[in-house]
């Protein structure tokens, strides 16, 4: 943005030169160009303002001062500018009278009005785009930061499930331990049994033979 800044500025800088030595309708039409150029410089800046948010704080402060210069001189353009197009008299060429009560004079004042009614229409558009954007600009901060949250509980919550997956793993061995000592137990009783059943009939049957 700052290297296509400089060229608009350069650009409005040659407008206002070409203004200085124009009057009449000649003038209006490049006082007409030289706000679109601004309106552009300004939607630039804009846009400039918005990206310096990114830029990491060690180096912010040198890009500031280079914003706050660029400001500067725009705002000193923009001054000029204001200047030439209130110059009623290079503005309408020889029609301009200084007599308040001619016709002549009051349709000059009436295309002055109307001219600085679309100045003001215009700043007006650029105060709610800047408005805007800076909205824009807070919204998209905050969905960056609700992101960096979710992203976080889905992390906390993974690891959740890895430690509850661990649990159950352990749960899981413990009881196939158990039931495996079970079942041993199992055996050895039964086998005890036995033993002692075959004892018992080996025991009747030698006091009978």
């Amino acid at each position: 943005y700052e290297a296509e800044l400089k060229l608009v500025q350069a650009d409005l800088n040659q407008k206002l030169d070409q203004i200085s030595e124009l009057s009449g309708e000649p003038r209006k039409s490049a006082i007409r160009l030289a706000e679109r150029t601004l309106d552009e410089a300004n939607e630039l800046l804009g846009q400039m303002r918005i990206e310096k948010q990114n830029i990491p704080s060690a180096t912010r402060s040198k890009i500031n001062q280079r914003f706050r210069n660029f400001e500067s001189d725009i705002d000193g353009q923009k001054r000029k500018l204001k200047t030439m197009s209130d110059d009623r008299k290079a503005l309408f060429g020889n029609r301009y009278t200084d007599n308040p009560d001619s016709d002549q004079q009051l349709e000059q004042r009436q295309q002055l009005l109307s001219g600085t009614e679309r100045l003001d229409r215009s700043s007006q558009r650029l105060r709610d785009s800047q408005r805007i954007a800076n909205e824009t600009e807070g919204i998209g901060r905050d969905t960056l930061a609700d992101l960096q949250l979710q992203r976080e509980t889905i992390q906390h919550t993974r690891m959740n499930m890895l430690e509850s997956e661990g649990y159950v793993d352990r749960s899981v061995k413990t009881l196939r331990g158990m039931a495996r000592r079970m079942a041993t137990n199992r055996i050895i009783t039964v086998a005890i049994i036995t033993i002692l059943v075959l004892l018992i009939i080996a025991v009747i049957y030698s006091k009978f033979h």
